[in-house]
């Protein structure tokens, strides 16, 4: 799944080294999962690791997922069930995230991101400065959708 927006891993590694961290085998193979997957928990990251016979348990999992958002290499994304989901594009997008399956989409909506952003721009709420936005479209789908 090589999304625009997503780091290969020529990028990652570079990312790696300007934040003071090493491109160690765990971090790598965690990428290579979360550019395969696009969106996923660390459960998700965990299980594909060790289809592809390379386990990683899933507390390193979830700490590696957890700093790569933290230095905004990744995204996070949150569904109902409360279950942290990251996301290996961190850039400017939207997302449809389909009620029924927990599934996440991204959704490029140039015109809507343009809105927001002049829409929110200067706007003061008392007591919070705006540092950013964003958005989730709930959806379901409307046919059934094959299995991947």
């Amino acid at each position: 799944m090589r999304d625009k927006g997503i780091p290969n891993p020529v990028q990652f590694r570079r990312m790696l080294g300007e934040k003071g961290l090493k491109a160690t085998p765990q971090r790598l193979a965690v990428h290579e999962a979360m550019i395969a997957l696009g969106h996923a928990s660390a459960d998700d990251v965990a299980h594909y690791l060790a289809e592809q016979g390379t386990p990683v348990a899933v507390a390193t999992v979830y700490n590696i997922l957890t700093a790569m958002a933290d230095l905004k290499i990744y995204g996070r994304c949150s569904g109902r069930s409360n279950k942290m989901y990251f996301d290996a594009r961190a850039g400017r997008h939207l997302h449809l995230y389909d009620t029924r399956s927990e599934a996440w989409r991204d959704l490029d909506d140039e015109e809507l991101l343009s809105w927001l952003e002049a829409h929110f721009k200067g706007r003061r709420f008392r007591g919070y400065k705006i540092e950013g936005f964003e958005v989730q479209l709930l959806c379901r789908p409307t046919r059934k959708l094959p299995v991947k």
